[in-house]
């Protein structure tokens, strides 16, 4: 079962988009939103706690559970960001070495939470080590840590921004079969893609327009490296937030 969309949150709870990029896709949650704090408390103790101290648990042994603790809250601050693994160890106490990082990435991506998107390669050996891409699955995992009030955060554009990139990503994650599909991104010196799809030989390269100035030159290169690939761009200059997010993402895909 996945996050609630758009759509879904619209329907049962009366949403416009700028609160579902606020309060995200859980249910449970939405009685609270008149209330912040409470709203906040919910989602941290409800879900990311018993997500993080029971079903993670359940799934691998843990060596370092405040280490898998710490890495999430760290995702929540940057999301839709890349990260080197050397900027985490330094963040992170008691982070251990790369593997460790890399491999409760993929823990709470088996929980649903947290993607580490790799970095885009045509040939299936990626680079080493890269910097992920973090990817949280649902916008209140992002906002229930924040210290932002709804009006603040949809005020803050580059935060408003960051949250749009990182819902159009958990939409891919969230939806896109990984067994057919692969969720990466793109970076070449100072150019990149938000977000590459790949299904067999097709490719499909998105950027995200939030409103905020953003050269689309990174879209460009990329189309020059892989011209076979499928531009989409979302939001201004492309498909309207709204409409994207009312339909799965596979319906863009063609």
């Amino acid at each position: 079962c996945n996050h609630w969309n758009y759509n879904e949150c619209k329907t049962a709870f009366g949403w416009n988009l700028e609160q579902w990029l606020y309060f995200g896709g859980y249910p449970g949650a939405a009685p609270f939103v008149e209330n912040e704090n409470s709203w906040k408390r919910y989602i941290t103790d409800s879900l990311i706690e018993t997500v993080l101290a029971r079903d993670v648990l359940q799934m691998s042994k843990i060596t370092k559970p405040v280490l898998l603790r710490h890495l999430f809250a760290l995702a929540a601050v940057l999301p839709a960001q890349c990260v080197s693994y050397t900027k985490m160890l330094g963040q992170l106490h008691d982070a251990g070495n790369t593997t460790t990082l890399a491999h409760y990435l993929k823990l709470l991506d088996s929980a649903f939470l947290v993607s580490g998107l790799e970095l885009f390669s045509r040939n299936k050996i990626r680079k080493r080590g890269s910097s992920p891409k973090l990817v949280l699955w649902n916008n209140a995992l992002v906002n229930a840590l924040s210290t932002k009030t709804f009006d603040q955060a949809m005020a803050d554009t580059a935060w408003r921004g960051r949250l749009v990139e990182n819902a159009v990503g958990a939409a891919l994650c969230n939806n896109l079969n990984s067994i057919e599909y692969a969720v990466t991104y793109w970076r070449e010196g100072n150019y990149e893609v938000d977000y590459i799809v790949t299904r067999g030989s097709e490719t499909w390269a998105i950027e995200v327009k939030s409103g905020v100035s953003k050269k689309v030159n990174g879209l460009t290169r990329f189309l020059n490296h892989y011209p076979d690939a499928k531009p989409l761009i979302i939001g201004s200059q492309g498909i309207p937030l709204e409409e994207y997010f009312s339909k799965p993402p596979a319906q863009w895909l063609v």
